[in-house]
């Protein structure tokens, strides 16, 4: 599992996708934390990270899942999903280390 750990975060960063997902997390927080006015930091007067994390977990359950399948439809699209299934790891160690590695 650490080794499609290792392989998922390499090759995740290496690729421009990576960097676009950030930008748009950073972008759809940056919008929440000062448009919205229920989370928004000018309502409140002050700045406190508690909107910050309050917000970033609901973004989290939407783009987690959505970088992980795109990760495992990759694998199938290269057709190395076949080769990756012949390693001494069961289909549950194979998602979760996709699933970390996206996280």
């Amino acid at each position: 599992m650490l080794s499609i750990l290792k392989k998922e975060i390499t090759t995740y960063l290496s690729s421009l996708v990576a960097y676009i997902t950030i930008g748009v997390f950073l972008l759809v927080l940056g919008l929440f934390l000062w448009v919205f006015p229920d989370t928004s930091i000018l309502a409140y007067g002050y700045a406190g990270l508690d909107s910050l994390f309050s917000t970033a977990p609901y973004l989290f359950m939407f783009l987690v899942p959505a970088v992980t399948m795109r990760s495992l439809a990759e694998e199938r699209k290269e057709g190395t999903f076949e080769l990756l299934l012949t390693r001494p790891l069961t289909n549950i160690q194979i998602v979760l280390g996709k699933y970390l590695a996206c996280v």
